[in-house]
């Protein structure tokens, strides 16, 4: 089983991947430079991140040319629709999609110009219901990784749809195999990026960044939280981490109950 997890500036020296095909996120353990501190205390302010910006999206031919969708080495978690194979349209450039949870709505713009493989997924899978009833099953408040991360139905950071896909936007703006790959960039409060395992290996869990965070550009940007939608991560945020920790199961019980295309 292969946990998706995603990797914080301080352990890009590690690995991206986990030991198996699960979808990891960002590792933000030792990111941290305060003691834990308790969901219920105050937490004091976090200094900004800084590194460089994300490269400018270059529409290409490429685009949308030929997703493909090839089983993963693991079973899907849970029923799903595979999302059809071969070009997709790129045009509207934006969807709209909203996610219901127990703790309120999160609206997205998914950004069909830019990730259209990741998006014919992620909108095949939200209108088949295969991400209701599931929990948000990690949060992360280190200061170089802020991320909430979802779309696990089995909810420990292993399952996934039983299909994977290569990555779109930011990794496609670089050369294969190019050492800018494995340096980090700022991904912006407001972002909604596919965990994933190493390359190739994107399914269903997700994650959407509350403040400004520092990672290596292999994770695709597929859309943007509006502000409704941020105000209720920030307020998981606010609770913290069970156990006081800085990466883990959320203090606040996040369930998603619906979500579907606007």
């Amino acid at each position: 089983m292969t946990r998706i997890r995603l990797l914080g500036l301080l352990v890009l020296a590690i690995t991206v991947m986990s030991c198996s095909h699960h979808s990891t996120g960002p590792s933000a353990s030792t990111t941290t430079s305060s003691a834990p501190a308790s969901a219920t205390s105050t937490r004091p302010p976090v200094a900004p991140v800084t590194g460089p910006k994300l490269p400018p999206f270059i529409p290409s031919a490429a685009v949308g040319a030929n997703c493909q969708y090839p089983p993963s080495a693991d079973a899907a978690s849970k029923s799903a629709a595979k999302p059809q194979n071969g070009k997709i349209a790129t045009e509207p450039a934006m969807v709209g999609l909203t996610i219901v949870t127990n703790q309120g709505r999160i609206g997205l713009q998914l950004a069909n110009n830019e990730s259209p493989c990741t998006v014919n997924s992620f909108v095949t899978l939200a209108q088949k219901s295969f991400f209701d009833n599931t929990e948000c099953h990690r949060l992360t408040t280190a200061r170089a990784l802020s991320v909430l991360q979802c779309g696990d139905p089995k909810g420990d950071g292993t399952g996934g749809p039983g299909y994977q896909f290569v990555n779109e936007f930011p990794t496609d703006q670089y050369p294969p195999g190019e050492p800018a790959l494995q340096v980090p960039v700022v991904y912006p409060r407001g972002t909604l990026a596919m965990a994933n395992a190493g390359p190739g290996t994107n399914g269903s869990q997700f994650f959407m960044v509350y403040r400004d965070s520092l990672l290596p550009p292999n994770y695709t940007i597929f859309g943007t939280i509006n502000d409704a939608g941020l105000a209720v991560i920030d307020k998981i945020a606010a609770a913290g981490v069970a156990g006081g920790k800085d990466d883990g199961q959320p203090a606040t019980e996040v369930t998603i109950t619906s979500a579907r295309r606007d």
